[in-house]
């Protein structure tokens, strides 16, 4: 209870309150917090073409069923991508002992996708981790709230690591099959990203102009602050960061933002300590363990459309540090980056990314 209470206030913090639900502007406007893809969502809309003529509760009940119905996506997408549940397309290739497996084109996008960005990053982005992964155990807790969990064992996590390799992936036509039987693929380090673009791209198609989108870590922001029936001017909305040492989802300050994804890895997010030693979630597929980094958190931000790949990217970063991640983010196109170390010292990519630092 006490870490599902975190949750939302910090998902609540990391989209400041706005004002600004129009084609009409309700100046508040309309939101929705739900549970999908294992972490807390948010939608708020504030602006929405198509409403002329309807009454103010019209209007908020036509509003919050576009709303519930990007959440009915998050779980259609779950139910295609997930490795752990039953009947989902990653899960029968898992399950396929090498054979080739018929499936979806989204499987299939987002697989490349991670294809992609295991070349990219030789090998650090890795969608076969599957089988170390589930090793680790980041969610369990204990009775008063607190993160427990048990390191693996040495020889069961070196004989994982052995099935590990994005090479082992094979796509023919609409079928993809592992040439390791053993070979597990894990999409969890960029579905969120892609559902997340998946959600602004519906609500878009439904007349939806002005909004927040948050699904855990990954933030987009569909136009801008609402804006103003009599002159149609807008401002950009404010995302904020999270400090990492805070256990209260306090913000070291916030972003500016307009149709732009906005996406947070860090240590802090999934972890368990045994004996003084933190045992973070971002594992290097190379060895199973944690990758040895100094950076405890990384943000980065790009255009609307690309919070898959700021999945991937924050990632990426995060397991490179702060020298050899700050040279890659810079040779990315598209892409900006904020860096906090375990000293606390905030870096960026560039000028142009507007941080306010104690601003909330």
């Amino acid at each position: 209870m006490k870490r599902l209470f975190i949750l939302l206030l910090i998902v609540a913090m990391l989209i400041i309150p706005q004002t600004g639900c129009n084609s009409h502007s309700n100046n508040a406007g309309i939101e929705k917090t739900s549970f999908h893809l294992d972490t807390i969502c948010k939608i708020t809309v504030y602006s929405m073409d198509g409403l002329e003529g309807m009454s103010e509760e019209e209007q908020r009940e036509q509003v919050l069923t576009v709303i519930t119905e990007a959440f009915k996506l998050c779980d259609e997408y779950e139910g295609i991508l997930s490795n752990m549940r039953e009947g989902t397309d990653i899960y029968k290739i898992n399950n396929a002992a090498g054979q080739p497996v018929a499936v979806s084109d989204t499987a299939i996008e987002v697989i490349k996708k991670g294809i992609e960005y295991g070349q990219l990053s030789e090998g650090r982005f890795d969608i076969t981790i599957g089988g170390v992964s589930k090793l680790w155990d980041f969610h369990q807790v204990d009775e008063n709230g607190e993160k427990t969990g048990a390191v693996p064992d040495t020889e069961v996590l070196r004989e994982a690591v052995s099935h590990v390799g994005y090479e082992q992936i094979v796509i023919e036509g609409n079928t993809v099959r592992l040439l390791d039987p053993q070979a597990q693929i894990d999409l969890g380090g960029i579905a969120k990203g892609y559902i997340a673009d998946k959600v602004a791209e519906y609500l878009e198609s439904e007349g939806v102009t002005s909004a927040l989108i948050s699904l855990g870590g990954n933030i987009v922001a569909v136009g801008e602050k609402g804006k103003s029936m009599e002159n149609g001017a807008g401002s950009e909305f404010s995302v904020g960061i999270a400090d990492p040492d805070s256990d209260t989802g306090q913000l070291l300050g916030i972003v500016p933002c307009k149709d732009k994804t906005v996406v947070t890895s860090g240590t802090y997010e999934r972890y368990f300590e045994i004996d003084g030693e933190l045992y973070h979630h971002v594992l290097d597929p190379k060895t199973g363990y944690q990758y040895d980094t100094d950076l405890v958190s990384v943000t980065v931000i790009a255009d609307k459309g690309r919070s898959v790949d700021c999945d991937a990217l924050s990632t990426i970063c995060l397991s490179m540090g702060s020298e050899k991640g700050m040279e890659f983010i810079r040779s990315v196109d598209g892409a900006e980056a904020i860096f906090i170390d375990d000293q606390g010292k905030i870096s960026f990519s560039s000028d142009d990314i507007g941080f306010k630092q104690g601003v909330v």
